[in-house]
């Protein structure tokens, strides 16, 4: 490897760890503090630590790779998730941030759902908690492998070193700093990912002669490849679309809602959030177009030797590794290939600290020591960050599917058991604890069923058909509804609460600005 890419991996490195003991004597001893950074993000650090939470390693692999194969038909993606996320800064973000302070301070989100429907049998609190253990595990598995997929292709590390060394780093600062090292490292790694995702297909369009030339490349490679509409049935659509539901119960997401400063900086975070995802899509897009066009050109160049096999890019989810290395000084190729690790480590990091704070709070305080202090609370919490990194580990030990795949079964794990629950529970003063239990575990399983029971004819599983976010969040919602019709009406104290929490939003909203 290049000396100028060592030096620009081992500064970032730096940056990463010294955030970390930065946070570490600046908020940790309060479990409020460790878990939600004391409610006092602003809305800058809210917005690029939401996106790059959101936006993991499939950002800069999964999505340049599936252009790359397949072109404008995956745009529907891109376009449903542009729409989830706006929706969920309109619909979700506000009431949930005003609502988990009313509902005595909920600082996690089964904290939020006992204390929301007062569920004095705890079993709302156990139910998320494990969802969110199975499905985190799982969420986080996939971006170790991204990590040691990435220290393979890029640097020739061994693949099981670059997963310890992946977890290592992240596990170090998460485990010092907790949600204020996770937010900050998340904003500063929002930044690096949003310049690297503009560098990129820029001077590939520079070097390729602009527009014209690639389009025209990519033409004579497939000409389907330029027509959103080539090859996709409408069931297809409709799953790529649907990819935007699951930002309603993504819980390292809308966690950030949770923290953020004041209801009123809302509008400001939106606008920053929406803009910084609007042009990492567009450019992760392009990455994958313009790399198609490059490789096409360039396939025989002895530089490429070490990702290509008889013309053909090996894993076409290296694309942005290949395109950074050829086209910059090493110094600036070490930048951007510290931007794919920014984006894997960004989401392990938040993902880490929330299965952290379901094993602590909601396990560990819940049912086994009730009378725990948060300094031991906090350092459960840290022990649980490193056991489930190493749980991460082993499940991908083996590596198998694409980066694309693994974190969509997990995103529809959690817009399915959540989604359609916290939306209700903000919105509908009918709905009850049963039908909230009803609709998360039918969520939950519909997800489970669908990626893994073989039931068609040719053993393929009904994933194979439809993204099972679309009969997940559908089964869900039903389940909430039905289920809270047939159910005892929620008592006086609920709906009071329910009121409490308008009243104070709309007294937030109309303060004026400071």
């Amino acid at each position: 490897m290049e000396t100028g890419t060592l030096i620009s991996l081992a500064l970032y490195f730096l940056v990463m760890l010294g955030i970390g003991v930065y946070a570490y004597f600046k908020s940790t001893s309060d479990l409020g503090d460790y878990m939600l950074g004391g409610r006092r993000l602003g809305p800058g650090v809210t917005a690029l630590s939401a996106g790059a939470s959101d936006m993991s390693g499939w950002m800069l692999m999964g999505l340049p790779g599936a252009f790359y194969v397949a072109g404008f038909s995956e745009v529907w993606l891109a376009l449903g998730l542009l729409i989830g996320a706006y929706v969920n800064y309109r619909v979700v973000a506000p009431r949930l941030r005003m609502y988990t302070y009313v509902a005595k301070d909920s600082i996690t989100i089964p904290d939020y759902f006992e204390n929301r429907f007062q569920d004095k049998t705890r079993i709302l609190r156990l139910v998320s908690a494990v969802v969110i253990i199975i499905f985190f595990t799982l969420y986080t598995a996939s971006g170790v492998y991204a990590g040691g997929t990435l220290f393979e292709n890029a640097f020739g590390m061994d693949y099981h070193k670059g997963l310890i060394l992946t977890a290592a780093v992240v596990v170090a600062y998460t485990l010092l700093g907790g949600f204020l090292a996770v937010s900050m490292t998340d904003f500063v790694q929002g930044c690096i990912m949003f310049v690297a995702l503009i560098m990129v297909p820029l001077v590939a369009f520079g070097a390729l002669g602009g527009i014209e030339p690639v389009t025209t490349e990519v033409r004579e490679l497939n000409p389907a490849m330029l027509n959103p509409f080539y090859g996709i049935t409408f069931l297809g659509t409709i799953s790529l679309l649907a990819w935007g539901l699951g930002y309603f119960g993504q819980p390292h997401i809308i966690v950030r809602f949770m923290a953020i400063k004041s209801v009123r900086d809302f509008k400001a975070a939106r606008r920053i959030g929406m803009t910084w995802m609007t042009v990492a899509i567009i450019g992760a897009m392009l990455t994958g177009l313009v790399g198609a066009a490059y490789m096409s050109l360039h396939a025989d160049d002895v530089n490429v030797g070490a990702y290509v096999a008889e013309g053909t890019l090996e894993n076409s989810e290296t694309i942005f590794i290949v395109m950074s290395q050829l086209l910059f000084h090493p110094f600036i190729g070490g930048f951007l290939l510290a931007a794919i690790l920014a984006a894997i480590m960004s989401t392990i990091s938040s993902q880490l600290l929330v299965t952290s704070s379901a094993l602590t709070q909601d396990f560990y305080k819940s049912f086994l020591n009730k009378n725990a202090s948060d300094k031991v609370q906090v350092l459960v919490g840290r022990i649980s960050v490193l056991l489930v990194a190493i749980v991460a580990i082993a499940i991908v030990w083996v590596p198998q599917g694409t980066i694309l795949d693994q974190v969509g079964n997990a995103w529809a794990g959690f817009g399915s058991a959540f989604g359609p629950l916290i939306v209700l529970s903000l919105y509908w003063k009918r709905m009850t604890m049963q039908g909230a239990l009803a609709g998360m575990l039918t969520g939950a399983f519909t997800v489970l069923f669908w990626i893994y029971v073989p039931i068609l004819a040719d053993g393929e599983t009904l994933s194979s058909v439809v993204y099972e976010m679309v009969p997940g969040v559908l089964l869900s919602t039903l389940a909430i509804i039905i289920v809270s019709r047939l159910t005892q009406i929620p008592n006086k104290s609920i709906k009071a609460g329910f009121v409490e929490m308008q009243d104070e939003l709309q007294t937030e909203m109309d303060k004026p600005n400071d």
